[in-house]
């Protein structure tokens, strides 16, 4: 992958529907229709697979498909080259672009399927009929205007919902209430108890599909009948349905995530077929009664879902036990937990559908934004979030939702485009498989949207619309004006791409925890809307530049450099203007400036790889004249002064390395790169004096040779050799084996330094998560904003420096045990809960020694950014006596043909100065003698 590249993609985050900004606007070739796209499927199946050659030049100036990704590219020498660079040098990480859950439908899909009905209910019917308005259009999607929106525009739209398939979840008080106390607040669990949401302002129940009906009491002393629904169907899908069928419960309390679960089981099988399982909230209630053999339940399906993954609807009957020779003093304790129950469901406790609790958290966010970022909306925008937020009644906030959203159900060929790639890969190959009742034989993603795009196109199925609805469901599509400013809130909300509204269900289903801390906020990330909107553009600036180099569209990667280029020249002079009070330092991730310093980065390396250098150069000494305070000046100033080697200007080349040495920025690995650069180019008669720094990037690295029977000898393949033990390995397994063995009988991990940013995490917990103004400012960060700047060190030295005194005495091991059990799953910077055990941790602690801890952390607390990377793979350690004590070792593993990089050896200098055994081991193919 390009250098830079990926950084871009995760600042980028979620690719937006907006237009190109007005700069790149112009010369732009129109996008390719879907009848392009249907053409080229329709030339790709044509050629059936069949070889390309032939050197028919009129084929080679057409469209032909890359053997690698296989999309549909130009034919000329130049397209084909450089997409076929990109495809062969693109990484296999996920890309930050899939869907998040506001581009799925909000529509349950139980309800009557009004698309479906709107379509035309002949199978050879070729065009659809619009729908009769019932939802609002694209225009309406916010009330951009001062008018109130209206209660009954939207009337007979379905009500939204959310997630088809997930389980409900939604936590209930934890201790048990006299059915007479109604349940006021229900807790953020994301916040941690800080943020609470009224109930009174949840959707009516009788507007949107609840998880659990209401109840029917035949007997309110006896039984109990409960409409309710089986979650959990994607594990057991494999299970037929049959509507009527009778049911039982059985209880799970040895369930990883749940102690209540309670099981859905078929009754009367010999062996059981599980369905599913009850609702957690209603399993809470439920699950003492089970326990204390108090009820009786059973039950039966009431309906089949149209989906195979959707909620079951049960109906349950719970029967009490009657005991005639129980006391009061016996039954006092379940019949309370019996009124309980009754009075959890007749109060409406269980009553809360499974959408709003999205609604809730989109709810929260709203109002979060508002409240500290009001000012960066105009006063319409305003208005549309307020109706939004302020709702009391729970109509009007579904209403709202409603009025939110456009429907699709006629879908005109792009708009089938999107719908089509909302799809899984195992949802197109099934409804391909329903359409050519046969086998699908291709696999990819592109290739399936391809096929059903060319199904569509040729006229061979008419029906497709019909099939993909009835897959999707009711399709609804937000406008682009609601995109915009969702993705200004997401935005203003979590400061990253990263996350979005899906970490609160993330949240709630327990799957992230985040850790607690303390908002202090004094300043404001954007201080002006005027600084919001550059922001916003260079991002969509960013977004083009990623799309265009998927798309080979070399033009468009040369203009967003170009645009960026100026943009950045002309930033200080805006962004230096006299404020009252300057904004932290490390906000400066927020300005347009900083992510046109990115684009750059990445221009440079799409530069270098079409060998413009007299381009590169250019750019690079834009970004080192204009960007004074950047980690990345020692990339760029190492980038330069090879660029210019290409360039035979050896001797600027000298004196940009030169200038860079001095650079305080530059540090870590582009120092060292640069300091040998020095001594390579200072010879005679350009330089007469050796820099002082010599014989320091010269030092001999201790060396330790193996050798290995390996599996292949390919030039670029991943080395594999046969271990110890005869099974296939690579070199750091080998390696591991090797010094368990021969080397002296040591333990260790593979970890590549991660286990130092774990013991690093939970060392300085405290230190990481303390109350410093302006680095926490949402409740869903992992790390503080300045973990990665100078001003982390300066502004917790105190603490810091405290915590690594009781390290170097010793009671790094206590420290490590203590964060550990009161820390356990929550998410932070670095930390790996998974792959690291407690017994490893505390084995690595104690082996490596409190003085060389210490100093390796307050490295690492000084620079965490430069010195984040590039540690030795192997940690190794072992026990000398039996009271204890140990030595580490830690080990840096060459496979044959592998060269240190200049942060490996950068930091295998710094372990050495503070005392650590490091070694570089090097892995050798078996002589071809023995």
């Amino acid at each position: 992958m390009l250098t830079g590249r990926e950084s871009l993609v995760r600042l980028i985050g979620r690719r937006r529907r907006s237009p190109l900004p007005a700069a790149l606007a112009l010369a732009v070739p129109p996008s390719r229709s879907l009848q392009d796209d249907a053409a080229d499927a329709e030339r790709e199946a044509a050629a059936g697979g069949s070889s390309s050659g032939g050197g028919d030049a009129a084929g080679a100036a057409g469209w032909v498909a890359c053997p690698v990704c296989g999309e549909s590219i130009r034919g000329t020498d130049y397209c084909v080259n450089t997409h076929l660079d990109i495809c062969l040098t693109r990484g296999t990480k996920r890309k930050l672009t899939q869907s998040t859950l506001l581009d799925f439908s909000f529509s349950r899909k139980a309800t009557d399927d009004y698309a479906l009905n709107n379509l035309n209910t002949s199978d050879e019917a070729e065009h659809m009929e619009p729908t009769d308005g019932n939802v609002s259009s694209d225009g309406a999607f916010f009330s951009l205007n001062n008018d109130k929106v209206n209660s009954k525009g939207s009337a007979n739209a379905s009500s939204p919902g959310c997630l088809h398939g997930s389980p409900d979840i939604s936590e209930t008080c934890d201790t048990c209430l006299p059915p007479n106390v109604l349940l006021p607040y229900t807790e953020n669990t994301a916040n941690n108890g800080v943020v609470k949401k009224c109930l009174s302002h949840m959707p009516s129940t009788d507007a949107t599909s609840s998880t659990i009906g209401l109840l029917s009491v035949t007997d309110s002393s006896n039984s109990v009948v409960v409409d309710t629904v089986i979650v959990g169907r994607r594990f057991h899908e494999n299970i037929e349905l049959q509507e009527g069928a009778s049911i039982t419960l059985l209880r799970d309390p040895q369930n990883a995530k749940d102690p209540d679960a309670i099981k859905v089981l078929y009754a009367g099988y010999e062996c059981e077929q599980m369905l599913g399982y009850l609702p957690r909230e209603l399993a809470k209630v439920l699950a003492p009664l089970l326990d204390r053999h108090y009820i009786e339940c059973e039950g039966c399906v009431v309906g089949v879902p149209e989906q195979q993954l959707d909620h079951v609807p049960i109906q349950l009957k719970c029967q009490k036990y009657t005991d005639e020779n129980e006391t009061y003093d016996d039954l006092k304790h379940p019949q309370f937990l019996w009124e309980n129950f009754i009075g959890a469901v007749g109060n409406g406790n269980l009553l809360q559908p499974s959408s709003t609790r999205y609604q809730t958290n989109f709810s929260l966010m709203i109002t979060d934004v508002m409240a500290n970022h009001s000012h960066l909306f105009s006063d319409k925008e305003n208005i549309s979030y307020r109706e939004i937020s302020d709702l009391g009644q729970a109509a009007m906030e579904l209403k709202c939702y409603i009025d939110m959203i456009s429907c699709m159900d006629d879908l005109s060929n792009y708009d089938l485009k999107e719908v089509i790639d909302v799809l899984s890969v195992p949802e197109m190959k099934e409804i391909l498989k329903e359409l050519q009742k046969n086998n699908v034989s291709c696999t990819r993603r592109h290739e399936l949207l391809s096929t059903l795009l060319y199904l569509c196109r040729n006229g061979t199925c008419t029906i497709l619309p019909k099939r993909i609805l009835k897959w999707t469901g009711t399709c609804i599509r937000t406008s682009d004006v609601a995109d915009e400013l969702l993705w200004r809130v997401q935005r203003l909300f979590f400061l990253n791409g990263d996350q979005d509204l899906s970490f609160f269900l993330l949240v709630d289903l327990g799957l992230v925890r985040f850790p607690v801390y303390a908002c202090t906020i004094s300043h404001r990330v954007f201080q002006e809307i005027s600084d919001l909107l550059q922001y916003e553009e260079a991002i969509q600036v960013a977004q083009v530049m990623d799309q265009s180099l998927d798309n080979s569209n070399m033009e468009m990667v040369t203009r967003c450099i170009e645009l960026s280029e100026n943009r950045l020249s002309t930033a200080p002079k805006e962004e230096n203007a006299t404020r009252a009070e300057p904004p932290p330092s490390f906000f400066s991730r927020f300005s347009a400036s900083s992510v046109y310093s990115k684009i750059l980065t990445l221009g440079v390396s799409v530069y270098e790889r079409d060998r413009r250098y007299t381009d590169a150069i250019r750019v690079l000494k834009r970004l080192l004249s204009t960007v004074a305070s950047d980690r990345k000046r020692g990339y760029w100033a190492l980038r330069l002064s090879v660029d210019l080697e290409h360039m035979n200007r050896s001797n600027e080349s000298l004196s940009i390395a030169e200038a860079g040495v001095i650079d305080p920025w530059v540090r870590a690995g582009s120092k060292i790169a640069l300091q040998r650069r020095v001594v390579r180019l200072s010879k005679p008669p350009r330089r007469w004096k050796v820099p002082s720094y010599a014989n320091a990037v010269t030092t001999n690295i201790k060396e330790v040779n193996i050798e290995g029977r390996p599996l292949n000898c390919e030039t670029g393949a991943k080395n594999v050799f046969y271990g110890y033990d005869g099974e296939l390995c690579g070199v750091e397994q080998l390696a591991l084996q090797y010094y368990a063995d021969e080397g002296g009988g040591w333990r260790g991990t593979h970890s590549e330094g991660g286990i130092w940013m774990t013991i690093f995490g939970l060392l300085m917990w405290d230190a990481i998560f303390s109350d410093v103004p302006d680095v926490f400012q949402t409740k869903f960060q992992t790390a503080p904003l300045d973990l990665e700047t100078d001003e982390f060190y300066r502004s917790r030295k105190d603490l810091i420096e405290s915590q690594l005194k009781k390290i170097q005495d010793g009671i790094a091991e206590e420290i490590l045990i203590s964060s550990w059990e009161l820390h356990q799953g929550t998410s932070c910077r670095g930390v790996n809960w998974d792959r690291h055990s407690l017994t490893d941790l505390r084995a690595a602690v104690v082996c490596t020694g409190g003085h060389r801890l210490a100093s390796l952390l307050r490295h690492l607390a000084l620079d965490y950014r430069s010195w984040s990377s590039g540690m030795p793979d192997l940690l190794l350690w072992r026990f000398l006596d039996e009271r204890g004590g140990g030595e580490a070792k830690l080990v840096e593993v060459k496979g044959p043909r592998d060269q240190l990089s200049e942060q490996q050896r950068a930091w295998i200098l710094v372990l050495m100065d503070f005392g650590f055994d490091v070694e570089v081991c090097k892995v050798s193919p078996v002589s071809k003698r023995r």
